[in-house]
Order: structure tokens, then sequence, then C-alpha cells
């Protein structure tokens, strides 16, 4: 079936070189380093590192350059990479109400403990081409915001009260207390997926999977295929400490700080005999500044929760099946891209038979 493949080495070996050429580009211009990509295309490493399922902006930036900046190609060779390197341990759950925040907002209160905090965002940007950027490239950067005033330690290191904790207070949204024994979720690296899968192994499929389409099963949601009308309580980015507990010693120790996006989404939930009427959550937590995804990835949680919740299920993104088989990029990439691969012989095969059927239909007529 792929003989005219191998016989092609010649052809593969040249392709690889026109491939080269493609992503130097011109060669009249300078070459775009990795640590370019990693300091001025922030969002799409960050992405890369998400679907990829490795925290490291350099790597994910020499992907996105050996990609050619598609995207979904660099998750596969990050991910591929990521398969070689060995396991050290486990890292003690993250906590995120100690996170050193650069960004902090809620849709649901207006004045939280500890403030919001604006921080980076296109939401307020007018979406015009700014033309002033290309009149900028080569010329030295000026500052054009005024300089942060520090900020005392005790401060930023400081705990910050979650916005749920506001309902938690009147018993207004629901509790998720830890199971008994609270058992170690299952490794998708490691383990197939089963169904029907826990909670814990939704968020960690939702949170390596692909963008495009956790924001298309999101939307469903908000368009009526689902019942659970959103409020954003919390989005936050900023960095938080990452601990773990060398057998050696006994107890946790700082291994240092990864940035990260989490968003609570409080929904509705009409209650039952046995439940009050209360709020309900999705949530969504992912590498760097990622919001659309910790968004998108919390509202498709709590779709997902639908039958742990009495609802009906009705739509594509309350289905664990369908959203969690379908939402994984490296997947999706590879079954439709082996389309290009030759398939003479299964090509050939229905090609005689529809032959075949054609004479015995011209026969009967």
């Amino acid at each position: 079936m792929y003989v005219a493949v191998k016989g092609g080495e010649t052809a593969i070996l040249n392709s690889y070189a026109l491939l080269a050429e493609q992503r130097r580009g011109d060669s009249a211009l300078p070459e775009l380093t990795v640590a370019q990509i990693q300091a001025q295309l922030k969002l799409a490493v960050d992405r890369v590192m998400n679907e990829g399922s490795v925290f490291d902006p350099e790597l994910a930036a020499l992907a996105i350059k050996q990609a050619s900046g598609d995207l979904v190609e660099a998750i596969f060779l990050l991910r591929a990479y990521r398969a070689t390197l060995p396991r050290l341990g486990t890292t003690l759950p993250l906590h995120t109400e100690r996170m050193q925040l650069d960004r902090r907002i809620s849709a649901t209160f207006k004045d939280l403990p500890g403030g919001q905090v604006l921080g980076p965002t296109y939401d307020y940007t007018q979406r015009l081409l700014d033309f002033t950027l290309l009149a900028q490239e080569g010329a030295q950067a000026q500052p054009s915001i005024a300089p942060a005033r520090a900020v005392p330690e005790e401060q930023a290191s400081a705990v910050t009260p979650r916005v749920v904790d506001l309902l938690n207070h009147e018993r207004l949204i629901e509790r998720c207390p830890l199971p008994p024994g609270d058992p170690a979720p299952v490794d998708l690296t490691r383990e197939p997926l089963r169904f029907p899968a826990a909670r814990a192994t939704r968020l960690q499929n939702l949170a390596r999977g692909d963008e495009g389409f956790l924001l298309a099963m999101a939307y469903s949601t908000q368009r009526g295929y689902s019942h659970s009308h959103p409020f954003v309580g919390e989005v936050r980015l900023g960095s938080v400490a990452l601990e773990v507990v060398p057998e050696e010693l006994g107890f946790a120790i700082s291994i240092g700080d990864i940035e990260i996006t989490e968003c609570e989404m409080v929904n509705q939930f009409a209650g039952s005999k046995a439940v009050p009427p209360q709020f309900t959550r999705g949530y969504g937590l992912a590498f760097g500044h990622s919001e659309r995804k910790a968004m998108a990835m919390s509202l498709v949680d709590r779709s997902l929760r639908a039958a742990e919740l009495g609802e009906p299920i009705e739509s594509p993104a309350q289905m664990q099946e369908f959203v969690l088989s379908h939402s994984d990029s490296l997947e999706a990439s590879g079954f439709v891209q082996h389309l290009k691969l030759p398939h003479y012989v299964d090509f050939q095969a229905e090609l005689d038979l529809i032959r075949k059927m054609r004479v015995v239909a011209e026969v009967n007529l």
C-alpha cells in the first residue's frame, strides 16, 4: 500500500529541504529566534504548552518555530517530546488562592475582597489594525505606561478569597467536598480513557483539549444546547508556587512558580426535592495567559456534569463520549490528515465494486 512512498525516498528528502526553506523565508530578513517567539508570541506559546501538556515556554517556542507557526503541528512536536521525558514525581495541589495576581475579574460581584485587577486584556481594545506597529519595526520600544509600584512582599503573598466563597457563606452554591480517601486521578497519558469518566479525568482531558473544539462546545451551551446559564464568578491570572514532597524530606518544598489562568463559572440549577435551589460550578485551569481556554473549559465541565446533577442529556456538550473522544487536536489532526496517505488498494477495490454494480444495474434496466 505504501510502496510509492517508500520508493520516493529522494522526493521525501527534497521535501524536507523545501520545508526548511519555507520555514526560513526570505533570507534577506533576520531569522526569527526562539527567544523572540517566547517573548513576543506569548499567547501562542501558552496554547502550545497547554495542549502539549508541558510547561516549558522555551520548548513551546522552539516547536512553533520548527512548525512554521502551525500551532497544531507544534503541539504534536511538544507532545511527542513529552513522551520521552522521565516521570520524576507528583506535585501537590496548587493553592490558587495564594496566587500572585496579574489579573482578577468577576462578572458577578462589582466589589470584591482584594479588589478587581484589570491587568493585560484585549477586552477593551478596538478591533482595528494598528499600523503604528509597522512603523515601529526595528525601533526601540518605548514604555507607554507608568512603571508599576512595588508591592509589599506580605501583600503579594496574601490569600485572596474566592468569589464563590461569598456564595458559600449563604449556602447558595454547591459544595464540592473531597471524596473519602481522595483517590489519585487517572493519568490519561498512561491509561486509556474509559467511560463513564470521573470529573478529575474529564478535567484532565479538557485541559489538553483543542481550544477551538472546546470553544465551539462552550458556545453551543450558550445557544441553548444545555441547561446551565453561566456567569463568570472569577477569572484569575498570575503565578502560583509549585510544591513537591521529596521522600527523603517528608515535607513540602517549592520548586518554582508557574503562570496559570483559572476560571470558576457560576451556573444556574433549579434544585430538587432533596437539594434546595442553588448555583452549581464549572471549573477551568490552563497554563499561561489562556482565558478563552479556561472559560471554555469551565463551561464544558459544567455541561458534562448533567448526569450527576440529574439533568436530561440532550445536547452534544453534555455527552461525555462525544466531547472527550473528539477533543484532542493530535488525534483529530492525525485521523483527518492520514487521508493524504496512499489508499490505492482500498480505492481500487471500491472502484471495482462500483463498476460491477453499474453493470448489474444496466442489465436490469
